[in-house]
Order: structure tokens, then sequence, then C-alpha cells
């Protein structure tokens, strides 16, 4: 004991501690008031579950019920953020500490390792839990399920710790492999289910302005690929698909080199530079696949912006510096390969791209957690999404509650809460090669983006309809405030949707009528949209035409074609600028062969 601060002994109470969120508050008092060996706190991302760990640790240090804190992270980052917030509450942590070595300084409370680090030695920590009466703390505990090395290594190792406390702030997995140190009751359908000590949800987050609502940003589009059977595919990112197809449109989309992502990174721009009005140090995030993605994404923003973002890639020694420095600069845009989605702490993040195949319902709950926190009031977090149905769904179901189920039958087909085959470990030691190379063999041909819809407090808002990208359709959404309440939100998206359905409707008519008295004359043999559907086929003809020649990418080639010609995606574009187009790529033929 004589290595401990004679600080510990003299700590004031929690009661009379600097003032908690009132969630944490009464977490705490339950927590005193029952005294429990095991407590499981279930708080949604952003809410505040590091303070609140810290306030029950700071507790049974000052109160002598434990001598020493060991905190388990699912990160070597998060082991560094854990210990940096513990040293501002006065609870000296050693983030460097590895089972080997044995003892640490004398100026240590505790310690922090990962997951990962008490699976390669968990009897190590299990003597050190013993040596010492021992709070342990479980960061994002749903990483410690049993069929897991990392389970069977928290069990072993903290077996006999004198507390254990539990924290998660995303669903639990489903399988039949219980979480150490959980507790399980059957349901009304007889299935033992995770039981939580005290929860606090997004929803209930969102009602305290704990939290900042989401705006969800959907974008579709035409995508066209090769399979590895080499025929050629062209679909519509968020119509109904097989899963692989769906997958590959996906993929298609998220193709650097293609049209999609420029467009959305530019839209995603756009929205960063209004949110920035109101917030002027707000900043943006991609999550990208892999790293070959990831820095090619950084060079379209770099493009956009004429700044370089910041990138960030898990198997380099700098990254946690890296994103400690973004998160105190004024920088607009990170890049990161899916390392930066589980208790990173960037507050300043308000927009971001969601631009990874990563799409489990855990991934996509923590991804998001990234941006829900708030500082101000009034602040909304804004995220791009592709127009896939499951992550819409996620989308749409930012407010359910879940635990963790036992028993019940894995299906990743029918069952979003599938059990995570690698969590966190694999996504983070595997991101230098693209999950991609497990559906063979493909090509991505060319990709166009549209703006699908918005999703808000479980509405959907759009223009009855997918707009082109840069139209002010798109604009009534991306130009709106950066500080808003959800109640401002919600009747302003109603509003610019009505006022962009009149519009659309009185032009409409005023169109049917040109048609009507234009077939009263005789003048329209052939009608518009039959001129489009030939025009663009001449011109999806050429550009094919022009991929065979050259090898360059359908998408690249229209994105040309539009720099130079002008006007929107070829899907709405007028048949003069289509005809412009089809014009200027059968002068660079000419001129190829002249050369």
């Amino acid at each position: 004991m004589n290595n401990l601060s004679p600080a510990w002994p003299n700590k004031a109470a929690w009661g009379t501690a600097p003032s908690l969120r009132a969630w944490q508050a009464a977490a705490m008092q339950q927590y005193v008031d029952e005294q429990p060996r095991d407590f499981l706190a279930v708080a949604t991302p952003g809410a505040g579950k590091t303070t609140f760990a810290l306030t029950v640790a700071a507790e049974l240090l000052g109160r002598r019920i434990v001598d020493r804190v060991i905190i388990v992270a699912p990160t070597e980052h998060l082991k560094t953020q854990w210990a940096e917030a513990a040293g501002r509450a006065g609870i000296p942590i050693d983030p460097n500490y590895s089972a080997g070595q044995g003892r640490t300084s004398g100026e240590f409370v505790g310690v922090a390792v990962t997951y990962a680090g008490v699976a390669v030695n968990p009897l190590a920590m299990r003597i050190r839990t013993e040596r010492f009466k021992t709070l342990v703390i479980l960061d994002e505990v749903h990483h410690a399920g049993d069929a897991l090395s990392w389970g069977e290594g928290v069990r072993e190792a903290f077996e006999e710790a004198t507390r254990r406390l539990c924290l998660t702030g995303t669903p639990f997995r489903s399988d039949i492999n219980p979480i150490p140190f959980v507790t399980y009751a059957p349901g009304e359908d007889g299935i033992p289910r995770s039981v939580a000590d005290f929860t606090y949800g997004y929803a209930e987050a969102l009602a305290d302005h704990v939290v900042r609502p989401v705006l969800f940003m959907a974008y579709s589009g035409q995508m066209t690929w090769r399979t590895r059977a080499g025929d050629e595919i062209a679909a519509h990112l968020g119509e109904p698909l097989t899963k692989d197809l769906t997958q590959q449109a996906l993929r298609t989309a998220l193709d650097p080199k293609g049209s999609w992502m420029p467009a959305v990174l530019e839209a995603a721009d756009k929205r960063l530079s209004e949110v920035r009005r109101h917030v002027p140090d707000a900043g943006a995030l991609v999550i990208a696949t892999d790293q070959d993605s990831a820095r090619a994404y950084a060079k379209t923003i770099k493009g956009i912006t004429g700044e370089s973002p910041t990138v960030v890639l898990s198997d380099e020694k700098d990254a946690s510096k890296k994103i400690a420095a973004f998160s105190t600069s004024e920088d607009r845009w990170m890049v990161a390969v899916r390392m930066v989605s589980e208790g990173v702490d960037v507050p300043r993040l308000a927009v971001g791209v969601y631009a990874t195949t990563t799409s489990t319902p855990l991934f996509f709950a923590q991804a998001i957690g990234r941006f829900v926190r708030a500082r101000t009031r009034g602040e909304t977090a804004s995220v791009f999404l592709p127009s896939v149905p499951n992550l819409l769904g996620f989308a749409s179901e930012m407010e359910v509650a879940r635990d963790h189920v036992l028993g019940k039958k894995i299906n990743d087909d029918g069952d979003i809460f599938a059990a995570e085959d690698a969590l966190m470990a694999q996504a983070n030691a595997s991101e230098a090669a693209s999950s991609d190379e497990a559906m063979g063999p493909w090509e991505a041909l060319g990709s166009e983006a549209r703006f699908d819809r918005v999703l808000f407090d479980g509405g959907e808002f759009g223009h009855a309809g997918e707009v082109h990208v840069g139209s002010e359709e798109e604009m009534d959404f991306l130009g709106i405030p950066g500080l808003l309440e959800p109640d401002q939100m919600r009747q302003l998206l109603q509003q610019r949707q009505s006022d962009r359905a009149k519009q659309q409707k009185a032009r409409g008519d005023g169109l049917e009528e040109a048609r009507r008295r234009a077939a009263a004359d005789g003048l329209a043999e052939t009608s518009t949209h039959e001129q489009l559907a030939v025009l663009r086929r001449e011109l999806n003809g050429l550009v094919a035409a022009w991929h065979h020649r050259t090898g360059q990418a359908h998408g690249i080639t229209h994105a040309a074609l539009r720099r130079e010609c002008g006007g929107p995606a070829a899907a709405v574009a007028t048949s003069d600028q289509l005809r412009s187009r089809i014009e200027r790529i059968r002068e660079w033929a000419a001129e190829r062969r002249s050369s």
C-alpha cells in the first residue's frame, strides 16, 4: 500500500465530486447502494461510460475497497486513451504494461491492457489480480465472448478479481457463447438474454441532449462491373438484388476509380462547409475498407479541398498520435481504415462517409458512435451512406436497444445479430488485404452517384425519387444549418420536401401541357424518354468501346466527358448534353487513330 498516493485515503466521496450527467449519477447511486461484485453498464456511444467507470474506480480506491485497477480495452490506442482520462481523474494508469514484465512503477495505481494481451498470458494477469484487491474494468465487454480466445483469457485472468465493471455501448453478439461475468436470464420466449444492471440507450441520451441526432444521407446510382465469369452486369445500388450482387454493387460504388465515391465525397465536403458555418472546428471522417482505398480517397479529398487529409492506418506506429493531433486541430478531413470505429474519442467529428464493405450491426453501431458525441446543444451529425438495404435498416434502428441472446441459431442471411467472426481484432489486423479477395476476381467498370434520401428520427425524406448530384434538390438537404434542435430539423426536412414536391408538380403540369400541344400539332413523332434512351445507349456503347481500346474504366470516361461538356450524370442529362458527349468521344477516337 505504500505505493499509493497519500491523496487516496482522503478522496472526496463521489457525491461531492464535480457534477455528473444524470444517468451517470443514477448509475453511480445504484452501484454505491448495491455494492455488486459484477456490474454491467450498457450506455450508448458518446454518453460517457469512461467518466462513470473512473468515478466508480475513484470511489472504490478512496474507500480502500480495492487497491489496484486493471483496465482491459479492445485496442492499443484505447489503452492510451483510458490512461490519459484516468490521469486527468487523478488515477495514474500505466498503458505500456505487458504481462511479461511483472511489476510496474510504484507511481501507478493500475495498468491498461488489451484483450489480446490478456489472452497471450492470462496466468500472469491472474497472479497480478490475486496479489491485490483489484477492480477490473472491461471496456466494450462484447469482445470477451467465450468462443474467442480473448474470452477464455479474460475468465481465467479475472476470476478472482474483487470487483468487475463491464461496459458496452454496442449490440452484443448473438450466439450460444456467454460473455464472461455477464448475467443471463430467460426472456418471454425462454431464451436466455443478457441482463444489464444499468442501461442508458441512444433514445434516452438524445432526449437528454447527451448525444447528437444523426442525419443519414443515402446515395444510390447505377453500377456496372464484370464478374469472374467475364459477364458485364449493370445494376442499381439499393434495388432488390441477391446478397452477392448487392455486395458487388456496393464494392463497385466504393471503387476509388469510379464516379460514385468522388461525387459522394464532394457532397460530404459541401455538407461539412455548411456545418462549419456554425461549428468552425467541425471535422469529417471517411471509414475505408482497406489501405489502398484510404489513400485513393485521401487523394480525391485533396483534389476537392486543396488540403491533404490525415490518413490513419492501424499498422502505423504513430496512428494514435495522428488521431490525437487531428482531434485537437481544425483540419477538415481524416481517412481511416476501420480502426476509428470503437471508443476513439474525436468529439469534433460531425460529418462521416461510411465507405467500407464491412456491414455488420456491431461495426455499424461502433462506426456511427464516432459522430454522436455532443458538445454544443443543437449539433447534428451527418453520415453519408451507400443506399443498400442492410445499412439503411441499421440507420433506421439507431434507437433500438439490444441484449445478448443465447441459444439462438446463427444465420448470416436472416439474423442481423449474427456472431462477428473476428470482431475488431481481425478488422484491424487484416486491413492491408481487402476482404474483396474472398469474393474472387471482379472488376468495377463504372459508377454514377444519385442522391436518394435522408433518414432522420425514424423518418425518410426526399423528393419522390432520386436526384442527380449537384442539383438544387440535393442542396435542399446538404445546405441544412449546422445547429438545429431535433424538432427544428424534422420540421425543416418536412418543409423542404413539401416545397420541392409542389415545385416539381408545377413543372410537371407545365411539361404535360406542352406535350399535349406538341402531340396535337403532330410535332412529337418520338417520345422524349425514347429519344433519351436511344442517346444514352449510344453513349454507353461508345464508352464501352473506348474502355476496350484504352483500358480506361467506364466511370472515369463518363466523368471526363462531363468535365469537358458540362451537365449532370448521363441518367439525367438532356438530349443536347448527351449529343455533345457523343460527339466529343468520337473526336477522341479520331484523334487517337490519327496519332
